[in-house]
Order: structure tokens, then sequence, then C-alpha cells
């Protein structure tokens, strides 16, 4: 009845203070963002499709971290397109890929008078990935009627609990159960947290028999209200969750250390970050030794009295070296070893773990202890930012190429790619080298043709999307050697060159 008489306020800020929708973002180009007007100008509806596709994670670490830099920036939005539906895609894009805590500091930028479907939608699904349920709440009062679903439904209710509304909140919540829109897994849950709302407290046994998926929902609100997930339903979940599991600030430290890995080498986490999660085990009281063990060896990669024995704590650490986020944990440590040919047969994943963190200048004091045509030469022959430190012949190459044991020689293919994509081999040994693998680089496909473009007008964010776009996948077997080309040659050319050579790096490491 209040929104048919026009009593519900539209606004619930003083109009001198609402906030402009244009130029939307966190980072500024002063604090390492894109300019505001780099996108105003391109094609609105090539902006879309980029930020529409690019609905999954981001093989590449380094892809990952600049497809977030361009996402966040402060950005008026291309001509032609809301302003709102362009954060929106912006804030949907994040989500997917991950960075939950990113999207919701995005769509905290928009006021809630402002909010539409599309970025209600985005919105909440980056409070619900990092537990932040109160969080949807201005929206969720200020514009009730964006969504009808169950999930929209429960969070009315606990926000009614949480503004003192009880009784209203309590009836809404048995409401939603007993006509079915929700179910009683999903209802149990809102009750045991809208409970912890002042005089709302009251006991809410939640059982899982008979459930059978575990939703961002589930999930979530298991970690908030302390419940503890069936380990059949969370063994089966999507790593997705092993990523809210970061980002949940209730997830409890062990659980947090043991999502560490993957949220590392996907690029959430920094190695610093991932330190201190170490770090915190390591000082907590909460904790066996036996939990402490891993974080030990990181200690002792530090501190121990030679840098054998530190060396030797950080080959525990990578066990079998399948786990990229083990070598962005040791980046530093890494970097803090003396270089000495004693530790040449371990040089390779010594710079992987570097270069996992940027530490290119740290990488490159071992070019002089490294064979040409090894791993090691390979990463730091594509890491070199001057190309004087480490030299690049087709000679070199070709004893790459000899020496390669990996599935189809995919590293090799990945090294000329790359070397090809920073300029650094003359077109002929490129395309001798390629035929010899039977690779193709050069094909066009609309996607090449197209951040081949917006390399060409020097359109660094443009440039960044579709990098993200083309490296949209969970593993490396998904990426190819000439998406790979265009990608670093994209980069280099707009100038974007120190993000192009840790991706060609990483694809060595990884492919």
């Amino acid at each position: 009845m209040n929104e048919v008489l026009g009593l519900r306020p539209k606004f619930d800020i003083p109009a001198a203070a609402r906030r402009s929708v244009a130029q939307v973002g966190l980072l500024s180009y002063a604090e390492g963002g894109f300019p505001v007007r780099s996108l105003a100008g391109q094609p609105a509806a090539l902006v879309r499709a980029a930020l529409e596709a690019s609905n999954g994670p981001v093989i590449s670490r380094w892809g990952h971290i600049l497809l977030r830099r361009a996402l966040a920036s402060r950005l008026d939005a291309p001509e032609g397109m809301d302003p709102v539906l362009f954060a929106a895609l912006r804030t949907r894009t994040l989500g997917a890929m991950g960075e939950g805590a990113v999207a919701r500091a995005l769509a905290q930028d928009i006021d809630g008078s402002n909010y539409d479907r599309a970025l209600s939608d985005a919105a909440f699904d980056a409070y619900v990935a990092t537990g932040d349920i109160l969080g949807m709440c201005p929206v969720a009062r200020l514009q009730s009627d964006l969504r009808e679903d169950a999930e929209w439904e429960l969070v009315q209710g606990i926000c009614s609990a949480y503004l003192g509304e009880t009784r209203g909140a309590n009836r809404r919540l048995e409401r939603a159960l007993g006509t079915g829109l929700a179910s009683e897994i999903d209802v149990r849950l809102a009750q045991r947290f809208a409970g912890a709302a002042g005089e709302g407290s009251r006991a809410v046994n939640v059982e899982w028999d008979g459930v059978e998926e575990l939703t961002p929902w589930r999930h979530s609100l298991a970690r908030v209200v302390g419940a503890e997930v069936p380990e059949d339903l969370r063994s089966s979940a999507s790593s997705s969750f092993d990523l809210s599991e970061v980002l949940i600030p209730a997830t409890p430290l062990d659980a947090r250390i043991a999502s560490a890995d993957l949220a590392g080498a996907r690029g959430l986490l920094s190695a610093s970050a991932m330190v201190d999660l170490y770090s915190q085990l390591w000082e907590s009281d909460a904790y066996s030794r036996d939990d402490k063990i891993n974080a030990g060896l990181l200690r002792a990669a530090y501190v121990a009295g030679s840098a054998a024995e530190r060396l030797s704590a950080m080959r525990q650490l990578w066990g079998d070296g399948a786990d990229y986020g083990r070598l962005v944990l040791t980046s530093y440590a890494a970097a803090r070893l003396p270089v000495s040919q004693d530790l040449a047969a371990d040089v390779a994943p010594l710079i992987a773990s570097m270069l996992a963190a940027g530490l290119d200048r740290n990488a490159l004091r071992w070019a002089g202890i490294v064979p040409e045509g090894s791993e090691a030469w390979a990463m730091l022959a594509l890491a070199d930012a001057s190309g004087n430190t480490v030299g690049v012949d087709v000679g070199a190459v070709e004893d790459f190429l000899d020496e390669d044991t990996s599935s189809e020689r995919r590293k090799s293919a990945f090294l000329i790619a790359g070397l090809a994509g920073l300029g650094k081999l003359e077109s002929d040994d490129t395309a001798d080298l390629a035929n010899e693998l039977g690779v193709n680089l050069t094909r066009s496909t609309a996607w090449s043709s197209k951040i081949s473009r917006a390399a060409q007008v020097e359109n660094r964010p443009l440039v960044s999307l579709l990098v993200g776009l083309g490296m949209q996948g969970s593993s490396w077997e998904r990426m190819t050697p000439r998406h790979l080309y265009h990608v670093v040659s994209a980069l280099n050319r707009v100038g974007l060159s120190a993000e192009a050579r840790m991706i060609a790096a990483e694809a060595v490491a990884r492919g």
C-alpha cells in the first residue's frame, strides 16, 4: 500500500550526499587504476559482450590480477551504456572470478536507490560470497520489490530482525517455510542468523538430512552461524566455495589456510597475504603442533641457519610441484636465498616462485648460473625486461625444445608464443619453430581481431578485459599457444609489458 500511495521513500540519503553514477570504481588513476575516460569512447556492445562472456575464473594468476585491476578502476561507462548496468556487469564478472570482496566494494560505490535488478543480483552474490549478509539490507529494505525469490525473502526477514522487528521477522521466515517458497535448510540457517539479533535469540536446530546440494547461501550462512557442513556436501562442491572460505571472516583459520593455495594460485591472495595467514597459525595457541607443520616449514624457509636448510623447507612445501599456490607462498623466501651453484638443481622452481610474485629482479640475479635452454633460462628469458641480462637465440630455444618433457611439448609452444609476443624472436625464426611444433600462432579469430584492434588504438583497459576473456578456464590445459601469443603481444604493444612478461613466464612454469 505504501508503494501505491507513494509513501515509501525513493532515497535513503539526503540529496546533497547522493553520489553520481559516473566514474564508479575503487582505483583512481593515481592509485594504479586506468584513466577514467579509457572506455568512454569504446563501442558499448563490445565492452558489454566482453564482460558478459567473462563468467568464470581466469587460468593465469597474472591475467586475473590484471583483469581485477581493470574492473576495479574508476571508469566512466562507454557512451550509450547505462552506468548502473556497467557497474553491474563489472560486479558480476568480479564475483564470477572469485573476487567477492572487490565485487562487494564496487557495488557499494552505487547508492541503494540507484540499484536495478542486474546490480542487485551481482551485489547479492558478492555479499553472500563474503559472508556479509547484512550488507544487503539497505537495498533490500529500500527496494524490496527488486526480487521475488526465496533467498531475497529470507534476507528481508533477517534484515527485519536486526532492525528490531523481531515478531515480523519470525513470521516472515516461518511463512517462507510454510508456503514452500524456501527449503527447510535455508530457512533454518536464516532463523539461526536472525535469532542472534537482540531479543530474537532462540535455539534453532540446523539439520542437513536430505540436503543434496551445497549452495552459496547455505555455505555462507553455515559459516556465519557456526553450523558444520557435512563433509560429503562440502567435498562435492565447486572450487568457488574454497575461495569463499578465504573471504568469509567467520571461517576458522585452518580452513582458510586450506583454501589459501587455490586463492594464491588464482590471484586472489598475494604472497604477503598468504604468509600472514600462516604466521597467524604459527602464533595461535588454538592449534596443535601437527596442525602447524607447514607453518613451521614456511618459517624455516625464512630463518633456518643455512641456505640449504631453507631450500629444503621450501622443497617440502612444494611437494611434487603440482600446486602453484605453494610457489606463490614461498616467493619472498626464495628471493632471500643467495645465488649459489650449490642450489642450482632447484633453480627452476625457485625462479618460478619468485616470478609468481613479480620479483623479476631477484630472479634475474640467477641468470649467470642457469644453463641456456633449460626451463629456468626460459622463464628468465621471458621475464627479462631489458633483454640484456638473458640472451635469446634460436639455438637455445631449440635446446629447450629438445629437452622438453611436458605433454605435447606445451612448455615449448608457450615459450615460443611468449618470446614472439614480446618481440624477442624474429618472425622467420618464430614461423620455423612453430612449424616444428605444429602450432599456428597467427591464425585470426573474432577474439584475436578484437584484442589486436584494441592494442592498435592503445586502449589498456579494453585489452585487459579481452585478455581476461581469452584466458577463461579452470586449468592451463584450456590455454592454447595462439591465445598466449595474442595476449602477450597485445599487452606488450599497449605498454603493459610487465604483465605480458609475467604471464608468459607463468605459462612456461605451469604449462
